[in-house]
């Protein structure tokens, strides 16, 4: 597996789009929380992150499936698919080590985003009043939604060898995990079934761990969703190379 997760890792970061995808969030996510009027810490009056943690999924859902969409699809429209598979690698080890490499790319690009909650806890007044549990639980809950953004993009990516399409489905599924099933759930005729279908969103986990208390049934739910996922992955991949 190391082999593979090394190869995934280097051929994301030996490609300029790399960079760019890396410039892209840091610049959305840092105009988003200091520069632009409607958002901006500065014009709030008080040290909190939570505009930051709001936003930074929404921009998340769109740049991992341009993160994952080449994992499977150039692997299939290169034909390396099964010369891989004919190493001493099962399918499960294969889809994992992508998993694990295309995960570690987030963790990294969410690392740089550590200096703002530096940035915001010397500005409060005095230094240092800042939710740092809330901010804790927000960063773990950031980091399980990577990790199912990730997941579904590696679906997204087997289910297609063309990378355009790998993307547009990955943004699709990701956002129709993370904002749709709660709109859906938030329409009047669905009565006493609104609740659960509202915990069963994305964006209802996530908001649960940014209350600064990590319950696990929330993390056990998006450890789950990110196997279901990569279950489904690890299947067409078995499609792929019969």
């Amino acid at each position: 597996m190391l082999p593979v997760f090394r190869k995934e890792i280097n051929g994301f970061f030996s490609s300029p789009v790399a960079y760019v995808i890396m410039v892209v969030f840091l610049t959305a996510v840092g105009l988003m929380l200091w520069v632009f009027p409607d958002t901006s810490l500065l014009d709030y009056g008080y040290a909190d992150l939570g505009v930051f943690f709001n936003l930074t999924p929404y921009v998340m859902l769109f740049l991992i499936p341009a993160i994952t969409m080449r994992s499977i699809a150039e692997e299939v429209r290169a034909g390396t698919i099964e010369w891989l598979l004919t190493k001493p690698l099962t399918r499960w080890q294969l889809v994992l080590a992508k998993f694990g490499a295309n995960w570690l790319v987030v963790v990294l690009l969410l690392l740089p985003t550590l200096l703002y909650y530096y940035s915001v806890y010397q500005l409060g007044n005095p230094v240092g009043n800042l939710d740092s549990a809330s901010v804790f639980g927000s960063y773990v809950g950031l980091l399980l939604l990577g990790g199912v953004f990730v997941a579904v993009g590696l679906f997204a990516s087997s289910i297609n060898e063309n990378q355009v399409v790998a993307f547009v489905i990955g943004v699709f599924l990701c956002f129709l995990l993370y904002v749709g099933i709660s709109s859906v759930a938030g329409l009047s005729f669905w009565g006493t079934l609104s609740y659960p279908l509202t915990w069963l969103a994305l964006d209802a986990q996530y908001q649960a761990l940014g209350r600064g208390l990590i319950d696990s049934r929330n993390v056990i739910y998006l450890l789950s969703v990110i196997t279901i996922f990569l279950v489904l992955t690890e299947w067409r991949m078995t499609a792929l190379t019969r």
